[in-house]
């Protein structure tokens, strides 16, 4: 098993290099600092929302994947989602990333690649 960076230590530096990079990041929901699970609500100029979180990708190695509804066609629905999630899990980070290629900035912060 290979070991993780702390929660709390990864979403720090992802908000660092989003920002230093001219987009925005910020924290909608705190977590567990040690080992609670991030949820990346990522946007491009507000809108387009897409979640995604830390599993294992079709090769099995630790990849991010997308979640949450197929349809999020109002600011409510993406709102629920995360709010329902971290109803059922209140150590989880949620983390908004509004800048193109947020997918990639997350990836590269969480996994190193």
């Amino acid at each position: 098993m290979m070991p993780r960076l702390a929660s709390g230590l990864v979403v720090g530096a992802l908000i660092r290099r989003v920002n230093a990079a001219g987009g925005s990041a910020m924290v909608l929901a705190k977590g567990e600092a040690e080992a609670g699970a991030i949820l990346i609500l990522a946007l491009e100029r507000g809108g387009d929302p897409r979640f995604f979180e830390r599993g294992l990708g079709p090769d099995g190695l630790p990849a991010l994947v997308r979640s949450g509804p197929a349809e999020m066609a109002d600011d409510g629905v993406v709102s629920d989602y995360w709010q329902r999630r971290r109803g059922r899990d209140p150590d989880l980070w949620v983390v908004e990333l509004d800048i193109a290629g947020a997918e990639r900035f997350a990836a590269e912060t969480m996994f190193g690649g």
